[in-house]
């Protein structure tokens, strides 16, 4: 455990609950009067004393606030104050599960309790807040899909342009060339294009919202795992999503396209190719990331622009491929 109270967010490297936890916080029993435990603080140097933690032989009993103890009575008796249902958290609990486990029942501070109830120490406010401003920024970078943790967000702006380049030009290259292969694969079916150029119209309308609904899945996985959401509990739920928006797509333009543009061949092909590949990137959007980790791949690095490169050219080839067995 470290003893160092003021952690400033580029030193959390940490990863459990305990090794977040002070040892050093007041523990009184839940017999002591409110103006002896007042009293016992004075003169005492506490790594943490926002709160003050209810013990009995060592097991843990409840939470008293400094608060409520400055408050109250000195006649009082601590069992009166303290809290008996305070969320408490194990200590192999991952640090941001930890956290937002603290957000969702409204607490400031979280005991660390072991299996048998016994007091390992307390999560005071000023580490849960680093901790989430420390996961919070990391999740955004992994999103973006360029850095790996927070710390080398905070690094990469403010670096020269030389190693920003060198962050940044890899992924757009991979860019490129899926922009090259991209214009390949479209010269593949020049004479569908020729007989019926209307399909040309719709290009861009269904690369992007296929990257729109992959993206939306992205956002979803990290919040979800932020907070400390399975992975298993998410995949059906977002594939059915991805099912069910692709239907929805295409159900509202292949009518508005065959109304405006009055060619049900070309409605009947955009509505099916926006089902398909709404769906197929919501599944690339999940299991990119996995794959890199399989291949032993920080996902952190470039999983966001390569899911657009690999969801784009799989729209394309969805887009063409169900207009050349609709309309041969």
């Amino acid at each position: 455990m470290t003893s160092d109270p003021l952690m400033t967010v580029n030193s959390v490297t940490f990863e459990t609950a305990a090794q977040h936890a002070c040892a050093s916080v007041p523990v009184v029993t839940a017999g002591d009067r409110v103006a002896d435990v007042r009293q016992g603080l004075v003169g005492h140097q506490y790594e943490s004393a926002s709160h003050i933690i209810v013990c009995d032989s060592g097991r843990y009993r409840g939470i008293v606030r400094i608060e409520d103890l400055l408050s109250a009575p000195g006649d009082a008796t601590i069992v009166g104050l303290m809290d008996r249902e305070a969320p408490v958290v194990a200590p192999g609990v991952d640090q941001e599960v930890a956290a937002w486990h603290a957000v969702r029942k409204g607490a400031s501070a979280l005991p660390v309790i072991d299996q048998d109830a016994r007091f390992m120490g307390l999560i005071p406010p000023l580490r849960l807040l680093t901790v989430l401003l420390s996961e919070h920024e990391e999740d955004l970078s992994r999103l973006g899909g360029f850095l790996k943790t927070s710390m080398a967000a905070r690094v990469t702006s403010e670096e020269p342009v030389k190693r920003r380049c060198r962050h940044r030009l890899p992924w757009l290259l991979v860019g490129l060339c899926g922009a090259l292969l991209a214009a390949e694969f479209v010269s593949w079916f020049e004479a569908q294009l020729e007989h019926k150029v209307m399909l040309a119209f719709f290009i861009p309308s269904i690369v992007y919202l296929a990257d729109a609904v992959g993206t939306q899945t992205e956002t979803i996985i990290v919040r979800g795992l932020s907070v400390g959401v399975g992975m298993r509990r998410m995949v059906r739920r977002e594939l059915l999503t991805g099912l069910v928006i692709g239907w929805a797509l295409a159900a509202i333009g292949g009518p508005l396209i065959w109304w405006r543009w009055g060619d049900s061949d070309v409605a009947l092909v955009v509505a099916l190719a926006l089902f398909a590949a709404c769906s197929t990137a919501t599944l690339a959007a999940m299991a990119l990331p996995w794959l890199l980790n399989v291949f032993g791949l920080d996902p952190a690095f470039g999983s966001g622009p390569l899911a657009t490169v690999i969801q784009d050219l799989l729209s394309i080839l969805i887009y063409f491929a169900i207009a050349l067995a609709l309309m041969h």
